[in-house]
């Protein structure tokens, strides 16, 4: 009998992708829970449920025992409100117990999940793997410290990898869903030029990628950015979700500076407080940082090609919430262009 696979984060968007395709090619899932996690779901589709917090590392242990392949995607992922020391303990500490666990078990592949966003805003050219850490928040910051921690055990004999993913998006996604309801109710504006660039990948197009990365012995011991073929700029995004949502329309342009002094007074102000703030600094990155990128290295050593295009994913992204009720459909299609002013 195959050893289970540890997967982190299997309860969310991309882990819970990557944990259904694991299922659907025969290995025997193994999920990491918190203890106040609804498990029904992952037990009903056959999965073994690990109760546990990554900040545990007795319940990491417990988790790793008698597994091959681990799988970190959990992590905690820009949530307003929360101190310097949660994303820490989440993001850092946890990936250090779960590396322990592994190094002291009998782990034979270790898939890492990073983010570009170790890159910061990486200026006017597209950037491959080598280009250097450039983290602008706490979420990027914690990201880099545990790649740097995956990378070490990785050198000291850990087979391991570790992938950067673009910007998720996909049907059962919500991070993008207040741009869509903002463009669909006529409520957008552009802050700033809407020039700068942003790169998505499916997730479809992800969960292959992580698999490669999962399934190639020439990848042990590599990192790999997975994210789509070509990075769309701002304006461009928009009028994609526009038509995806069937709201054509001209929508303002706001300068991005006093929007900038807002978030970081808001943000001061409601994080003593376990407050979210209306607008904080790390969503306005969305439209200052230029995030572009090349896949070649994923490409040529994986055999990665992402598939759907912008258009197509957000077009499936939009029909997802419609269908869910999260969306109402427009009564009617502007027909003008929709382009900034």
């Amino acid at each position: 009998m195959n050893s289970p696979v540890l997967v982190t984060g299997a309860t969310g968007f991309t882990g819970g992708h990557v944990a259904r395709a694991l299922a659907a090619a025969g290995h025997t899932v193994r999920a990491l829970v918190r203890p106040t996690t609804n498990a029904e779901p992952l037990t009903m589709a056959g999965y073994q449920v690990a109760r546990g917090d990554l900040r545990d590392a007795d319940a990491v242990r417990r988790a790793v025992d008698g597994v091959e392949t681990v799988y970190h995607i959990a992590a905690a992922f820009r949530l307003a409100g929360q101190p310097d020391d949660y994303y820490w303990d989440c993001n850092v500490l946890g990936t250090k117990n779960l590396l322990e666990a592994a190094k002291h078990g009998c782990v034979k592949r270790f898939i890492h999940c990073s983010t570009i966003g170790v890159h910061g805003d990486v200026g006017s050219e597209p950037i491959d793997e080598t280009g250097p850490f450039n983290p602008g928040d706490i979420y990027q910051r914690t990201k880099v410290e545990a790649e740097k921690l995956a990378s070490q055990a990785f050198a000291e004999g850990l087979p391991g990898v570790i992938f950067r993913p673009g910007g998720i998006y996909g049907p059962g996604d919500t991070r993008f869903l207040k741009l869509f309801k903002a463009i669909a109710r006529k409520r957008f504006f552009m802050l700033g030029s809407g020039e700068v660039r942003y790169q998505l990948i499916y997730i479809d197009d992800l969960v292959d990628g992580i698999l490669l990365c999962g399934a190639k012995e020439s990848a042990l011991g590599n990192t790999y950015i997975l994210t789509g073929e070509t990075a769309i700029t701002l304006n461009e995004f928009a009028q994609l979700v526009g038509e995806a949502v069937g709201m054509i329309y001209k929508y303002p342009r706001l300068p991005l500076w006093p929007a900038m002094v807002a978030a970081h007074v808001c943000e001061a102000v409601c994080t003593p407080f376990r407050i979210n703030p209306p607008i904080f600094p790390r969503r306005l990155d969305f439209f200052r940082k230029e995030r572009a990128f090349r896949i070649d290295k994923a490409k040529r050593e994986l055999g990665f090609q992402p598939k759907v295009e912008p258009a197509e994913g957000l077009k499936r992204t939009a029909d997802w919430y419609f269908e869910q009720g999260l969306l109402d459909r427009p009564k009617e299609l502007q027909t003008t262009t929709l382009r900034a002013i």
